[in-house]
């Protein structure tokens, strides 16, 4: 399955962003409010400066204490972002995050944002895929 037909499997409310001025407090309470794992740090919300993610929140938090929440998100966020196009394959997808140890991946086209898809996302798409070759499968054997 392509990252494409796992974007349009998705409500179309777009991607949450944050602007990169703002606070860890403001980050957690957005996550918490959009019931969201990671917030895509955008200073125009169509490219990516960063991910910001409930670990690295209650990381910083773990090291400094509850203090902590005032200060900006740019210091905290990962900066290094791995991205993927819209034609790349689940599996592909999969490998990178595995591989890498996150679970969310801006999905862009050139340099602007079009999505965010996260290991549930693509999860949910290969148990689809699964799915459907098992019913193939089974009409083959039964000469549905």
């Amino acid at each position: 399955m392509l990252v494409q037909q796992i974007l349009k499997s998705k409500s179309d409310d777009g991607v949450v962003t944050i602007a990169p001025d703002a606070s860890l407090s403001e980050a957690a309470r957005l996550l918490a409010s959009r019931k969201i794992g990671a917030v895509v740090v955008s200073p125009d919300g169509k490219t990516v400066t960063g991910i910001l993610s409930e670990r690295d929140i209650v990381r910083e938090i773990a090291a400094k204490g509850p203090g902590c929440l005032p200060e900006g998100i740019d210091a905290v966020m990962t900066r290094n972002i791995v991205t993927c196009s819209r034609d790349d394959t689940s599996d592909a997808v999969l490998g990178l995050m595995t591989q890498g140890r996150f679970r969310h991946l801006p999905v862009v086209d050139g340099a602007e944002m079009v999505g965010l898809i996260s290991i549930g996302d693509v999860v949910k798409a290969q148990l689809a895929t699964l799915a459907m070759e098992k019913e193939a499968l089974e009409g083959m054997i039964k000469g549905f």
